[in-house]
């Protein structure tokens, strides 16, 4: 396994995924950008936001919960599923139907109970089933432009949710958070990009010690989407097992279920708690007493700092740092990062039974 023959990368990443994750700095600016100048909807008093979304589009509303949570007033939910919640009724829920593709199936299904329940709605999306129906009913579309995989499209998914946030009014203009953030991701690229040799590439290293194991990341506060976040990629990117946990909710359960089997949990499992200096100091002592907790029981931890001066930064670095580990780590099994089958032939199957 050699992380350092970027000619060996260019054979197995066929369809230029690192091209993409290099890339997510600009691509968050430019859904900003993009954001300030796409259509807004004619709202009453809006008393709750629904976001619809699953996979790629869901992680950006998660990230754009998070963050807004301590400055928001009405109550902003991420929906993965069909239909919707029974308080979701009338003008005063403003539905957000989000798909990469316009054509997912239980987003779609979202959307036509929204337009029943006569809630407010905005579509996001690069087109498809989605932008038609909500062009034939009257509906915003904020249609932009990717042609990669949804979860390589998380600047767009985050970036035009913050920015209808903000032109709706509901939050406060994060602007200049939001370029030190970005302004903090380039700086994070100087070390982490491809042709920066392991041995001073932390991505690299960390994605090393993953090799033949399953993966738990743990994140607290605005960390927590984040954690889920590294899971998707892992899963996706590197075909690999992982699931997150999220603090403190872990030291109310998880922390029981590292006696048994030990052996298959000392040997072949690997346990990554993200931190940033916006945790609460509570979380930041949960996060450190947890980790203790697992290293006592002899299993595999490791923690990844964030860098930055914002919240805003701590999440985007992470995040940053997250999609090229799970790369690298994609390269280290001698996949392709950008192929989903599994997935493919899951949504063949459902297609083929009405």
């Amino acid at each position: 396994m050699n992380l350092d023959d970027l000619s060996y990368f260019k054979k197995n990443d066929t369809l230029n995924m690192l091209a993409e994750i290099d890339g997510l700095p600009d691509q968050l600016q430019q859904a900003w950008n993009l954001g300030q100048t796409l259509p807004l909807p004619k709202l009453d008093e809006v008393s709750v936001i629904v976001i619809s979304g699953l996979g790629g589009s869901a992680i950006g509303a998660d990230l754009v919960a998070a963050f807004v949570a301590s400055s928001i007033r009405v109550p902003v939910i991420v929906h993965r599923d069909y239909g919707l919640p029974a308080f979701a009724y009338g003008k005063q829920t403003l539905v957000i139907c989000s798909s990469h593709s316009g054509n997912t199936e239980e987003t779609l299904d979202v959307f036509e109970s929204a337009l029943e329940k006569k809630c407010s709605v905005v579509t996001i999306c690069t087109g498809g089933e989605l932008a038609k129906r909500a062009e034939e009913n009257d509906i915003p579309v904020w249609r932009f432009a990717h042609n990669g995989q949804p979860r390589a499209a998380i600047g767009f998914s985050f970036g035009l949710l913050l920015s209808l946030l903000v032109r709706l009014k509901f939050i406060p203009d994060p602007s200049k958070d939001l370029a030190e953030a970005i302004s903090a991701m380039k700086t994070s690229q100087e070390y982490l990009r491809a042709d920066v040799l392991a041995a001073k590439n932390p991505a690299k290293r960390y994605a090393g010690q993953l090799v033949g194991r399953w993966v738990t990341v743990m994140g607290a506060g605005i960390l927590a989407p984040v954690a889920r976040r590294w899971k998707g990629q892992l899963n996706e990117v590197a075909k690999a097992g992982a699931n997150f946990e999220f603090l403190p909710e872990a030291n109310h359960n998880t922390l029981a279920g590292t006696i048994n089997p030990s052996k298959i949990l000392n040997e072949s499992t690997m346990t990554l708690f993200l931190n940033s200096p916006s945790d609460h100091p509570r979380n930041k002592l949960r996060s450190f007493f947890t980790r203790q907790a697992f290293m006592v029981e002899g299993l595999n931890t490791d923690a990844v700092d964030a860098r930055g001066e914002s919240p805003l930064a701590h999440v985007w670095t992470l995040i940053l740092f997250g999609d090229y580990m799970a790369y690298y780590l994609a390269m280290a099994y001698g996949v392709d990062p950008t192929p989903v089958e599994a997935l493919n032939n899951f949504k063949n199957s459902m297609a083929g039974v009405k």
